[in-house]
């Protein structure tokens, strides 16, 4: 299988039918590329963890086409209905209790189901057109660094799906923030472009629970094969070593990658990735990653750089 990158508008209906046909595909959202699939089939689904290498213990986000799929999935609280309000379509996924209609494999076995509405226009036609819920993790092996743009996503799974969805770079460039919603309050399982502040306003933001198991919640995750640590005032271990800087250079670095020359948060997110994985091509023995504010989304990106660190 030669894997195609298609460009919209056209490549929308041979996507939409290789979903139809049971096949995985690559999607862009406005967090990172997802690998998609029909989230009511368990061979679909079957597929995307095969093409991602991704262990079956991991659960899958399910993007609604549109809200009035969210009973069906989910039995949602008030608290999960205004923040669908709020903020979907859009970068927050809910973990909530499961319908029957949902897979095994798509929860992994769990009695809760983490379900999303994605924010891109592209992803939203497809979904559409499609009819149906899409499984969507990022489109990347399992682990890797999760792709920003369609080029990312040929070099992680070329030959292992058919298809490729162009829709340019990523917004946020880091995955969606979920947040588990009890009767109780909110826990959020995964930092992201919705932050604490924003939430804080729907219930009360309570302690996190180990029981719950959410996608990308992995000690390790988002990793570079070239080693990677973390550190406040970074210097080189050798000459092959790199930096990925929050705002500035440091001298005594082979290859520098700079997320945001104007500290502004978002935009380092939205270049941590990409930054990440040329770093990560440079052929270096090292990359030393400055740790960066943790206020608003630079708790997300530094949730990212620990696990990138914890390989």
């Amino acid at each position: 299988m030669k894997t195609q990158i298609l460009q919209a508008p056209d490549g929308v209906a041979q996507i939409v039918e290789a979903l139809n046909a049971g096949e995985p595909v690559a999607l862009p959202t406005e967090t990172v590329y997802g690998l998609a699939a029909d989230a009511l089939s368990p061979e679909a689904c079957a597929k995307i963890f095969e093409a991602k290498t991704r262990p079956l213990y991991d659960p899958l986000i399910v993007h609604l086409p549109s809200l009035d799929w969210l009973p069906r999935l989910t039995s949602p609280t008030p608290t999960a209905l205004a923040l669908a309000e709020k903020f979907w379509p859009g970068p927050l996924t809910m973990v909530l209790p499961r319908q029957d209609i949902v897979p095994d494999i798509v929860t992994a076995g769990q009695e809760t189901v983490a379900v999303r509405m994605s924010a891109h226009p592209l992803f939203a036609e497809v979904a559409q057109h499609f009819g149906k819920p899409l499984a969507a993790p990022s489109a990347n092996r399992f682990g890797r660094i999760s792709p920003t743009n369609a080029a990312h996503v040929l070099s992680e799974l070329d030959a292992r799906i058919p298809f490729i969805l162009d829709g340019g770079p990523c917004a946020h460039g880091i995955e969606s923030t979920i947040v588990h919603v009890s009767k109780d309050g909110l826990r959020i399982l995964r930092e992201g472009p919705i932050t604490r502040d924003d939430l804080r306003a729907f219930a009360p933001l309570l302690e996190s629970d180990i029981s719950i198991s959410a996608p990308g919640g992995l000690k390790s995750h988002y990793a570079p094969r070239t080693p990677l640590v973390l550190e406040k005032l970074p210097t080189p271990r050798s000459e092959k070593t790199a930096l990925l800087a929050f705002n500035s250079p440091r001298e005594g670095f082979a290859e520098t990658e700079i997320l945001s020359p104007k500290s502004d948060l978002r935009e380092a997110a939205a270049n941590l990735y990409g930054a990440m994985r040329r770093l990560d091509e440079a052929g270096l023995d090292l990359i030393v990653a400055e740790e960066i504010p943790e206020a608003g989304i630079g708790a997300a990106i530094m949730e990212r750089l620990r696990k990138a660190a914890a390989r």
